[in-house]
C-alpha cells in the first residue's frame, strides 16, 4: 500500500492545483501587505446529496497528504512567471514568485474524521491561518473533499440497499471519469461500504480488495458456452466466476453446472456466476433453482448492469436470488449528482490590533446561500443509546450561554432547547497546528468500519431513500441572532 496516495501518483508538486485567482488574489493580499493577516474559512456543502438525509464526510487523506507536500517547485514558478496579463507583461512579478518559493504551510486545520456522517452546513474542515495560505489551499481542499464525499456517500448508500450480508463490487473504472476519476471513485466507494474494485492500479495504491471475473469476449473466444468455461477453470480452479449471460442466460447456467461438476471431481469449486443482462428478478431466481437442484447451493449470484441503491432494492422487493452486487457507472459517476456542492467561505478575520475578531458574512438572495459568521465547531448530541440526536453548530470564539438552543438556520420558528447534561462529542477535531500535522489518520479499512457504525447509529427515517426525514441542525441561539443582525447591517435598506 503507497503511503503517499496522491502525491506519489502524480509531479512532486501539486501546488498548480488551483484556479487561477486563486493565485491574482494571493498577489493582492501580499501586494497589500495582508499575507499574514490570520483568516478563518469552512469547507462545507449546504445539501446532501442524492436527495438524501445525510453525507458520508471522505477525503480527509488525501487533503492531509497534499497540504504535507505543498510547496512551489521551479517549474511552477518558471510557468508562473511566463504568464502575461491583458497588455503582455507579466502578470506576476519576480518578487512574488519569490515569496511564493519561500512559502511554507503554517495554517491550523480542524477536520470531521473520515468515515464521519454529516449534514448540510456542518464544515468538514476549519482552516486557520495567514490569509494568502488559507486562501490557496480553497480549491485543491474542495476538488478532493467534494467528490470522495459524494462516492462513499453513493457508496453508503447501496450497502444500505444490499444490506450487510451482501458483496458489493465497484466495477467502475471504464466508465469513470478518466483515470483519476476512476482511482478516487474506487478508494471512495471501498470507504462507503464496497467490498472490493476491479481497478487494480487502486488495488495497489490503496489496498483495497480486487476482484473479477471475466467478459462476453472470453467466451466468444471458443467455440463454445461450456468449453470456455472449463478452459476458465482450467487457469483458475479455486476463483471462477462464469458470466452466463453470452447468449441464453439458463442455459448457460446449465453449462456453468456442468463444469462445475468437474471441478468438483478435482476437489475444486466454483466460486460464482455472473449476470449482466436481462429480468435479474426472474432470472437470479431461475439460476438459483438450478444451481440448488445440482448441489451448488454454495454458488454466489453475481449480478451487474447499471445497478444502483434504488434498482437494488427493487429487485430485493421482487424476492431477487442476487448475494453479489456488481455497481459501475451509477456508483463511480456519482448517478444521479454530478457534483457535491461543497463550498469554501471566510467566516473571521483578525482585527487590525489583533487582539480580536471580524466575523464576516456571504450574503445572498436566497438564504439558504447565506454563510455561517464565526469560527464554528459541530457539537453532536446523542441519545441515552449513543445516536445521533441534533447538532449543534456555534462559534469557537464566543462563551456559551448557560441555556442552549438550536434554531434551524432557514426558518427561525424551529427551535430545539438543549436538554442540561445531554451528552455530546465534538465533531472537528485538530488535524494540524501550524503547519505540522497532529492526528495519526485511521488506516483506510478503519475508516470504512466507521462509515458502517455511523451509518447504522441513524435514525431509519434518516437513512430512507424517499423523502428522508430531516435530521435536526441548527445554530446555537446567539449565533442564529448573531448572524442576524449582521445580515441586517450587511444588507442595503432601500425604500419601498
Amino acid at each position: 500500500m503507497n503511503l503517499a496516495p496522491l502525491s506519489g501518483l502524480y509531479a512532486p508538486s501539486l501546488a498548480l492545483v488551483t484556479d487561477l485567482y486563486q493565485l491574482t488574489m494571493a498577489y493582492g493580499y501580499w501586494q497589500q501587505g495582508l499575507q499574514d493577516r490570520e483568516a478563518v474559512f469552512h469547507l462545507y456543502f449546504r445539501k446532501a446529496p442524492f436527495q438524501g438525509g445525510y453525507a458520508v464526510a471522505a477525503g480527509l487523506a488525501l487533503a492531509v497528504d497534499w497540504l504535507e507536500n505543498l510547496r512551489f517547485s521551479d517549474d511552477d514558478l518558471a510557468y508562473l512567471g511566463g504568464l502575461r496579463g491583458s497588455k503582455g507583461t507579466p502578470l506576476f512579478p519576480p518578487e512574488f514568485l519569490a515569496y511564493l518559493r519561500d512559502l511554507k504551510f503554517t495554517c491550523d486545520v480542524d477536520a470531521v474524521p473520515e468515515g464521519t456522517v454529516v449534514f448540510g452546513n456542518e464544515p468538514l474542515l476549519r482552516i486557520q491561518g495567514p490569509l494568502l495560505q488559507a486562501q490557496l489551499l480553497e480549491t485543491a481542499l474542495l476538488t478532493l473533499v467534494n467528490f470522495q464525499t459524494l462516492i462513499a456517500t453513493k457508496a453508503a448508500r447501496i450497502r444500505e440497499a444490499a444490506g450487510p450480508d451482501d458483496q458489493i463490487l465497484e466495477f467502475g473504472l471504464r466508465r469513470a471519469q478518466g483515470f483519476d476519476g476512476g482511482l478516487g471513485a474506487s478508494r471512495a466507494a471501498y470507504l462507503g461500504g464496497a467490498d472490493a474494485t476491479s481497478n487494480v492500479l487502486a488495488g495497489q495504491r490503496y489496498g483495497l480488495p480486487v476482484r473479477g471475473t471475466h467478459a462476453h469476449s472470453w467466451v466468444m473466444s471458443f467455440a463454445d458456452e461450456e468449453q470456455a468455461f472449463t478452459a476458465y477453470a482450467q487457469a483458475f480452479p479455486d476463483d471462477s466466476v462464469f458470466l452466463v449471460d453470452t447468449y441464453d442466460t439458463l442455459d448457460g447456467v446449465r453449462h456453468a453446472i456442468e463444469v462445475a461438476k468437474k471441478m468438483r471431481a478435482q476437489s475444486h469449486e466454483l466460486g460464482g456466476i455472473r449476470l449482466d443482462s436481462g429480468d435479474l428478478a426472474y432470472l437470479s431466481r431461475g439460476a438459483r433453482e438450478l444451481l440448488d437442484a445440482a448441489g451448488f447451493d454454495q454458488v454466489r449470484i453475481v449480478a451487474s448492469n447499471d445497478l444502483e441503491e434504488n434498482l437494488i432494492t427493487s429487485l430485493k422487493q421482487q424476492g431477487a436470488r442476487i448475494d453479489t452486487w456488481g455497481v459501475g457507472t451509477q456508483l463511480v459517476t456519482a448517478y444521479n449528482q454530478a457534483a457535491l456542492g461543497g463550498v469554501y467561505k471566510l467566516a473571521a478575520l483578525r482585527t487590525a490590533d489583533g487582539t480580536g475578531w471580524d466575523f464576516t458574512i456571504k450574503l445572498s438572495e436566497q438564504l439558504a446561500k447565506t454563510s455561517i459568521p464565526g469560527i464554528l465547531q459541530v457539537r453532536r448530541y446523542l441519545d441515552e443509546q449513543g445516536h445521533p440526536r441534533a447538532d449543534m453548530l456555534y462559534n469557537t470564539a464566543v462563551p456559551l450561554p448557560e441555556r442552549l438552543v438550536l434554531v434551524d438556520p432557514n426558518d427561525a420558528t424551529r427551535r430545539r432547547p438543549v436538554r442540561p447534561g445531554a451528552p455530546f462529542r465534538e465533531l472537528l477535531v485538530p488535524v494540524f497546528r501550524q503547519g505540522r500535522r497532529v492526528l495519526d489518520l485511521p488506516t483506510l479499512a478503519e475508516s470504512r468500519a466507521l462509515v458502517q457504525r455511523e451509518v447504522a447509529s441513524l435514525d431509519p427515517a434518516v437513512r430512507r431513500f424517499l423523502n428522508p426525514h430531516t435530521y435536526p441542525v441548527g445554530l446555537e441561539l446567539s449565533l442564529y441572532d448573531y448572524r442576524t443582525q449582521l445580515i441586517l447591517a450587511k444588507r442595503p435598506q432601500r425604500p419601498a
